[in-house]
């Protein structure tokens, strides 16, 4: 009966993490709103809001979290006494897609297109012939003379990439190289659309055309995410990749409980196009937080002093990039490494590769599937099949910036970069499992290649 009870709750709990994930992606059709829901989720949770560009007053056993750009976050909460190491778990915002370029109406046999280009590596094949609209941000000139970002999301099927008929193009079944200029552009309207794009735009701004100075806005996909199979064990969404880490490590980061070090929540922005922004992991963004943390906590006039407790701090802290990994597809089991498949629904993915395009090394490695066993959170192994090359993630471009043992895991899924991906739904669960311990574990390092976890 307390065996049947306890499960009844980890079921209960695992339709909660499921309805809450759908949620969070249906809300984040871009970075900026991703990072909006987290930032609202934070603030209801007690948290304060810090800006960059001000002084820092933090208060030990208070909770704090700072935005860039709108499109990254890193989010804190502090020990009662000194902040000594850092658990930190890093996702990121963006997923593939296509950017509206500047005056992008366009012409074409009586219709009005909208020009885009592609940001990141997409499988254009599934962007095609569904309902997809357009979000973003545009930054307007307001009635006081500031210059204001502000969230747009066109809450309507407003545009689709419609295929070219098999009667045109005979070959296509056969292989296709889709051209982005000429094959992947959005149809918005027939002639009579033409000149309303920006009207559109300003309209759910909630502001006149003119007032719109720039923008930044994206096309994406409005199919809702859903959870079938013969048992509902698998799910369906937009963005899981990278989205689903984003929601579980957030659910991970808020989970009751004491933690021996300081936990850190980061989100960051631009992964699918190299992370070399301001806003990305090969940024200052992570460095400069942890280091203002340690250094608000230490007397101005011993510089030296808070400078030896940061460099402390990063030897001895451990850093989770979480990213989701690639299941055998069951059409194509021979992609996969011979010896290290990865199931859905068989856990938390730690990746390996010995190239370090993953930061996975044997320390980081067992620390974290130990981990993961004390917590009864399934975990499995992935590594590219040699003769493959595989994605790179953010791991290692940000221990570029912040130097401290990482591991790299995911969350199994199918089609990644696809328009609609495929996870299973058990692994939601496995991963807030995994997390959660992670951030509640003490890690100390005891000498190099030394550790006891407790």
């Amino acid at each position: 009966m307390e065996n049947g009870a306890v499960s009844s709750e980890r079921m209960n709990f695992m339709n909660d993490s499921i309805h809450g994930l759908l949620g969070f992606i249906e809300k984040s059709p871009t970075c900026f709103h991703a990072v909006e829901q987290v930032r609202q989720t934070l603030l209801s949770n007690g948290f304060t809001e810090l800006q960059e560009a001000k002084p820092w007053d933090l208060q030990p056993g208070k909770n704090y979290f700072v935005t860039r750009n709108q499109s990254s976050l890193i989010a804190l909460r502090l020990p009662a006494g000194k902040a000594e190491a850092f658990r930190i778990v890093a996702s990121h915002s963006d997923s593939p897609t296509f950017k509206i370029k500047e005056n992008p109406e366009k012409e074409s046999a009586g219709c009005i297109q909208l020009n885009t280009e592609r940001y990141g590596g997409m499988l254009c094949a599934s962007w095609f012939d569904r309902p997809l609209s357009i979000a973003g941000r545009v930054v307007i000139r307001t009635d006081s003379g500031k210059i204001q970002s502000r969230l747009v999301c066109c809450p309507r099927d407003l545009v689709l990439i419609p295929n070219l008929a098999i009667h045109m193009n005979r070959a296509v079944n056969e292989g296709y190289a889709y051209n982005p200029q000429t094959d992947m552009l959005p149809l918005y309207g027939g002639a009579g659309a033409k000149g309303t794009f920006l009207k559109e735009i300003a309209q759910v701004a909630g502001v006149d055309a003119d007032a719109i100075l720039c923008s930044d806005l994206f096309l994406y996909n409005r199919m809702k995410g859903t959870v079938w199979g013969a048992q509902n064990e698998f799910l369906c969404a937009p963005r899981l990749d990278d989205l689903e880490c984003a929601y579980t490590s957030l659910c991970a980061f808020l989970s009751e409980g004491d933690c021996p070090d300081v936990p850190v929540y980061a989100l960051f922005d631009n992964e699918e196009v190299g992370s070399g922004t301001k806003q990305g992991a090969d940024s200052s963004f992570l460095e400069t937080v942890l280091r203002r943390v340690i250094f608000s906590a230490s007397d101005a006039s011993a510089a030296v002093c808070a400078q030896e407790r940061f460099c402390t701090a990063l030897a001895t802290s451990f850093m989770v990039s979480a990213d989701n990994a690639h299941a055998v597809h069951p059409n194509h089991p021979d992609k996969t490494d011979p010896t290290n498949p990865v199931y859905l629904n068989g856990g938390v993915v730690v990746k390996f590769n010995a190239n370090q395009k993953y930061t996975t090394d044997a320390v980081s490695g067992a620390i974290f599937q130990e981990i993961c066993r004390r917590a009864g959170a399934p975990c499995q192994t992935f590594v590219n099949r040699s003769d493959i090359a595989g994605g790179s993630t953010l791991g290692n471009i940000s221990n570029s910036h912040v130097s401290l043992n990482t591991v790299d895991i995911g969350l199994p899924q199918l089609a990644m970069h696809s328009c609609y991906e495929t996870a299973g739904v058990q692994d939601v669960d496995a991963m807030i499992r995994a997390l959660t311990a992670f951030y509640h574990t003490k890690i100390e390092t005891l000498a190099d290649g030394s550790y006891r976890l407790s």
